[in-house]
């Protein structure tokens, strides 16, 4: 299953501090502030209180986020057994239509030793054979084959040798591809239940509430905004230091300024293709090019730079160099939360192009839209 995928993270490798596992969702976190201000208590009717919508919510998101992530593992794994299966198929066919030639073959000697009363051994005897071996192991008879008949003897055994292994093959690849193929169902249903629960959740929020966290929503972006033109000047005066030091002393390599060159040139790529999918919409599991998830968005924009990545966000953390926050370049990826769930790719002054959700669009947005906490590394894929 996609659990596999996940790879360990090594110390360090947390840009900011520890941090709540709470998936990042504008509305859901706005929740959460929300109930600062609002009776937290449940209600007399039973209804439960804002915080635990809020909480409630956020799990069933994460956990969706989660198995969309599982989802596409197994849907990748799927395809590519697919295509193995089909490729033993295929070559069982040809193997045993070999297999059928080669018995023909035999037979045409068997039936010209009964016409002619041939003293050659008797070839209908192997074809009569309980076991290749059983006709092997009469040397005495072998010896008198003539070299055509010996000839055909090896081709068959050779073909149904061949024959049997790819048959055990393709039957233990159609097992495999029927567990995958369960993994995938598993994954789906999962995704969709825990989706349709989370909107069950939200619908139950009355409409002056609604009202209310798109004003604390409002808020939320305004603070993500500053946060990313602060790390923008951070990152400037950065570059401004490390430019004069290198003018200095003369020590600028060619090698690494060729390098960041060559990169500069991939990322440019990536990220026009990224700004051209701005406002389509975010459908889990889709990899383009009418709608994306998370890591299907990354996966294509940088394949249009001609880079290839993995599918899943678990394997996408560990296709590159993890660089710092403060060093972060335009094309990199930026990767949330501790279960690695979500990706958007950085195009500077701390803001990135994502998709955020479901019943969200392709975006721009600060890398701090969940908070600092929830950012989890920056990954350089080329």
């Amino acid at each position: 299953m996609a659990s596999q995928h996940r790879k360990p993270r090594s110390a360090g490798s947390r840009v900011a501090g520890i941090r709540t596992p709470a998936l990042a969702t504008a509305a859901l976190t706005s929740v959460a502030l929300l109930s600062q201000t609002a009776n937290a208590a449940p209600s007399d009717d039973g209804k439960p209180s804002l915080e635990e919508v809020e909480k409630k919510v956020d799990d069933l998101y994460r956990q969706a986020e989660s198995a969309t992530e599982k989802y596409n593992a197994a849907k990748e794994k799927t395809t590519k057994q697919r295509k193995r299966v089909d490729t033993l198929l295929d070559d069982v066919a040809q193997r045993t239509q070999k297999l059928n030639e080669a018995r023909e073959e035999l037979g045409s000697f068997a039936a010209a030793q009964y016409r002619t009363g041939a003293s050659a051994p008797d070839t209908a005897t192997f074809l009569l054979a309980d076991s290749p071996q059983d006709y092997f192991d009469q040397t005495q008879l072998m010896s008198r084959l003539t070299d055509r008949q010996k000839g055909a003897v090896d081709d068959y055994f050779t073909e149904q040798s061949a024959t049997m292994r790819k048959r055990q093959e393709a039957t233990e690849s159609l097992a495999t591809l029927t567990d995958t193929q369960g993994d995938l169902k598993t994954a789906k249903a999962t995704v969709q239940k825990k989706l349709g629960d989370a909107r069950e959740l939200l619908s139950q929020l009355t409409a002056q509430e609604k009202a209310r966290l798109a004003a604390i929503e409002k808020q939320k972006q305004e603070e993500a905004a500053r946060k990313a033109a602060e790390l923008a000047r951070q990152q400037a005066a950065e570059q401004a230091a490390q430019q004069q030091s290198a003018d200095t002393t003369g020590t600028a390599g060619s090698s690494t300024s060729t390098t960041d060159s060559s990169y500069a040139t991939k990322a440019e790529k990536a990220l026009a293709f990224a700004r051209a999918q701005i406002g389509k919409p975010y459908v889990w599991g889709a990899t383009g090019p009418d709608s994306y998830d998370c890591s299907g968005l990354t996966q294509a924009a940088w394949k249009a730079a001609g880079v290839t990545l993995p599918r899943t966000t678990y394997d996408q953390v560990n296709a590159g160099t993890t660089v710092s926050l403060a060093d972060a370049q335009p094309g990199d990826l930026v990767f949330f939360y501790d279960d690695i769930s979500h990706v958007g790719l950085y195009i500077g002054n701390g803001m990135m192009i994502h998709a955020p959700k479901p019943g969200a669009y392709v975006r721009e947005e600060s890398i701090y839209y969940d908070g600092e906490s929830a950012i989890h590394s920056v990954v350089r894929p080329a």
